[in-house]
């Protein structure tokens, strides 16, 4: 593994094609664009970010490493910095997911231009993948990873119909589950202790609004336990 990276930075580089040609939004010091390159993972990537500053460190390893045919960097807002059809892969890890949702829906004739979406949430999870299932994407897999005490989602997907058979997949990724994921217990744990706070802060409270929100607590944790139950056997 390349010390440059993050675990969490990592499992999205996992997800990567060979020989694919990939944007990356919100590229930050671009190291994913750097890795994949120099592991001669990608064919190019379009390194982007809204801020001039972030961007700065790439443009001067680009310049320093004389890559500027394979990592090109664009100052911009999302997907607008490409073109239709001029990526196969697009990235966009460290925002919150509602934000990552209007990426996506800003514009759909370029969106249905991509292949492969590596999307890593920072919070939000569970709207972006109602998005994503309402919106004719398909969730191909899922990785997540814990680091620095905290846990990191990464769903990688492509455009296509799927069925949600339980709303619980809207919280922890249907593949998680399916694969029993060595962190998947601890998650759950984590969910359910995250939970039961919130209804401790809500003892009390006799308003109707207080009422409802706790039933959809209970009826959280009580999902997040028949999970449990199916992992542990």
């Amino acid at each position: 593994m390349n010390n440059k990276l993050s675990e969490r930075l990592y499992a999205i580089t996992k997800f990567v094609a060979r020989n694919s040609i990939v944007a990356d939004i919100g590229t930050d010091h671009g190291q994913i664009p750097m890795y994949l390159i120099e592991n001669n993972i990608s064919k190019r990537v379009i390194a982007s970010d809204i801020s001039q500053g972030s961007l700065n460190k790439t443009i001067n390893y680009i310049k320093e490493l004389k890559v500027s045919d394979k990592i090109i960097a664009r100052l911009g807002d999302g997907l607008e910095i490409i073109k239709p059809f001029e990526v196969d892969t697009v990235i966009i890890a460290g925002m919150g997911g509602l934000l990552i949702r209007d990426i996506l829906s800003k514009d759909i004739e370029l969106t249905n231009s991509i292949t492969n979406f590596i999307l890593q949430p920072m919070v939000a999870t569970k709207e972006l993948r109602e998005y994503l299932y309402n919106n004719n994407f398909k969730i191909i897999d899922e990785e997540l990873v814990l680091e620095d005490n905290k846990y990191y989602e990464i769903i990688y997907a492509k455009r296509g119909k799927d069925i949600v058979e339980k709303e619980i997949y809207y919280e922890i990724g249907k593949k998680i589950i399916e694969k029993n994921h060595p962190l998947l217990k601890s998650f759950i744990e984590y969910k359910i202790n995250k939970q039961s706070s919130i209804i401790k802060e809500l003892t009390g409270i006799n308003t109707d609004k207080g009422k409802i929100r706790l039933e959809e607590i209970e009826g959280l944790i009580s999902q997040y336990k028949e999970v449990l139950k199916i992992v542990e056997g």
